[in-house]
């Protein structure tokens, strides 16, 4: 997607020397694969990787280019009709408010977008994610309420919008401007934090450094990165992520679109590359992970055979928290020759993922049982 680095800031933007617009940690290609502006991280790395995704193996979204910003001169405004003490709060200060800290999974929309076409058939636009878009970590920050409440939010206020730092958003040239996308102030109010620590560390500038809004269950595009102003508004806010993107369109919804888009739906994904090849006659340990932004996994079941036969994954380490469950089969596979394995999730809500997505132009929410070819190889 195209973009400019003048965002009317004065900050720096990140550029990487192999290549990646605007992304400033090294992408060594064994870890990721890079898309345009932003880079996937490739499931067959997060083999031996703990419960939090490690920040250099961390997925990039970005939409424009990551920025470098000086967290001493770093001020966040919050305004708006919805406050009756608009002010400012500096990095330090924010710092010295109680804190809370929060396993919370991060997932593009689009997450699985490549899936679309390649397992459907069915032609979308946007990044082609397959589904290295996710990634959970442990954040650090203080509740968005507790700010809320020092600048005096209103009982009348409805939305609550945060935006980024990061350049200008051009397509087809049209200037949509930072990233921004309102949520409910309820939301806001409930789970959402101002995270400034990744993983016990100051967060990396690609991941929103020095302070980024992370919004659990919700698509990726809520957890606004690098957060430099908030709008608090009496009235219902809108922003071109809530008219232009982030909604369904398509056949199967409204000729104006489906409501944009919020929580995330459920997946799973093996901790394998796409395509490995396997040795018959050995035993194979296949782990996996799988998430729903509607609550915590509480089973999965697992084909090794196209969907012919399922059997259950045994569910380990911290499968009670609400951001990920890790699984794993055991599989001794006697004949060569291609296979496709499945895992199929269920949440505790009993949403299961389905056999088919429905389509949408833009990818969005791909939440299907995947079809992972492997070959069986002789030893």
């Amino acid at each position: 997607m195209p973009y400019t680095a003048e965002s009317g800031t004065g900050q720096r933007h990140g550029t990487h020397g192999d290549g990646v617009p605007g992304i400033v940690k090294p992408l060594p290609p064994e870890l990721f694969v890079a898309h345009d502006t932003n880079a996937e991280t490739r499931w067959e790395a997060m083999g031996g990787v703990g419960y939090h995704v490690p920040a250099e193996r961390f997925f990039v979204r970005n939409h424009t280019s990551t920025p470098i910003i000086d967290a001493a001169t770093w001020r966040l405004r919050l305004h708006g009709s919805g406050l009756r003490a608009p002010r400012d709060f500096g990095y330090a200060e924010l710092l010295s408010l109680p804190a809370v800290t929060r396993d919370v999974m991060i997932e593009c929309a689009g997450n699985g977008r490549s899936l679309f076409a390649s397992q459907q058939g069915q032609e979308v636009t946007g990044t082609p994610w397959r589904l290295g878009a996710a990634g959970v970590a442990r954040w650090r920050g203080v509740p968005l309420s507790t700010v809320l409440r020092l600048a005096g939010v209103t009982p009348d206020a409805v939305d609550v919008m945060p935006r980024g730092l990061d350049p200008h958003y051009f397509e087809g040239g049209v200037d949509f401007g930072r990233v921004r996308r309102p949520i409910p102030v309820a939301k806001a109010l409930d789970d959402v934090i101002l995270a400034y620590e990744m993983n016990g560390r100051p967060l990396p500038p690609d991941h929103g450094y020095p302070v980024r809004l992370v919004v659990p269950s919700w698509i990726g595009l809520a957890s606004i990165k690098w957060v430099g102003d908030i709008e608090v508004s009496a009235s219902p806010l809108s922003s071109p992520w809530t008219t232009e993107f982030y909604r369904m369109f398509g056949a199967a919804y409204p000729p104006r679109g489906g409501e944009p888009l919020s929580t995330q739906n459920i997946r799973s994904a093996f901790e394998l590359a796409w395509g490995a090849r396997l040795a018959a006659g050995h035993p194979h340990v296949l782990r996996g992970r799988s998430w729903s932004g509607g609550g915590r996994i509480t089973g999965v079941r697992v084909s090794l055979d196209g969907g012919a036969t399922w059997r259950p994954a045994q569910l380990h380490g911290s499968h009670l928290a609400p951001a990920w469950a890790r699984w794993h089969v055991t599989w001794c596979p006697r004949a060569t020759g291609p296979y496709e394995l499945m895992a199929r999730a269920t949440d505790e809500t009993g949403a299961v993922q389905p056999d088919r997505t429905p389509h949408n132009r833009f990818g969005y929410l791909f939440d299907a049982v995947v079809r992972h070819p492997v070959t069986v190889v002789n030893a």
